[in-house]
């Protein structure tokens, strides 16, 4: 089992498997650094744990792609096929799902091109990446419990009164949106808060509403968003 294990290649260029092992393994902890980075940084309201992971799964899978290929080129215009058929069958809204589907994609090809060691080591590591990432919960982020949206129709030089609320409440808060248009007065703002006690969230909201300039006020929960 184990010489089938580290020489179960039989494509006309068998792979290196310490060589392999150490790729695959490097383009991990390369997506691991690239993810850190980018969940540091990010700012704004599109924040996506899902994209998170799959910046961690796709360069390992990449890896794999360029061992399966070995500069083949008939094989490469097969990994373009199958993919875009599968592309064009399944409209997926999740990167993660695109990753999954291109990870068996990547596996079937090692084994059809005969590079069975590279299929059953790339599946283990994949599938040890993606335990990884469902057990440790990686990417995800709690800086706010709530986000508040309302319009302001006093003049903005008035809005200390409204972070005065808000900060008595808050630990933290950020304006993530302010927006005036044309044709009717006041302002849009949009609001994320760290709250002292998430539980007093409806006492904010009641405070906020006897606000003199407040109107159309709606607040989400964290836990309610859905890839903000």
């Amino acid at each position: 089992m184990t010489d089938f294990l580290f020489k179960g290649d039989f494509a006309s260029a068998p792979q290196n498997i310490p060589a392999m092992l150490l790729g695959l393994l490097l383009a991990f902890l390369g997506g691991h650094v690239i993810a850190w980075i980018y969940m540091v940084t990010h700012s704004g309201l599109s924040y996506s744990k899902s994209f998170v992971s799959s910046l961690i799964v796709m360069p390992t899978v990449v890896a794999m792609v360029m061992m399966v290929l070995s500069n083949n080129l008939v094989t490469a215009f097969g990994l373009m096929a199958v993919f875009a058929i599968v592309r064009f069958r399944n409209i997926l809204r999740d990167t993660l799902d695109t990753t999954y589907v291109l990870s068996v994609i990547v596996i079937g090809m090692a084994a059809g091109t005969m590079k069975f060691s590279t299929a059953i080591l790339g599946c283990g590591l994949i599938s040890f990446i993606m335990f990884y990432l469902w057990y440790t919960n990686f990417g995800a982020r709690h800086r706010y419990d709530m986000i508040v949206n309302l319009h302001w129709s006093r003049p903005v030089t008035d809005l200390s009164q409204l972070r005065q609320l808000l900060e008595r409440h808050s630990l933290k808060t950020i304006c993530a949106s302010q927006r005036s248009n044309e044709g009717y007065e006041g302002t849009d703002l949009s609001y994320r808060l760290l709250l002292r006690d998430p539980s007093r969230m409806d006492d904010l909201l009641i405070e906020l509403r006897g606000l003199t300039g407040v109107s159309r006020l709606t607040g989400l929960k964290s836990e309610e968003e859905s890839e903000i």
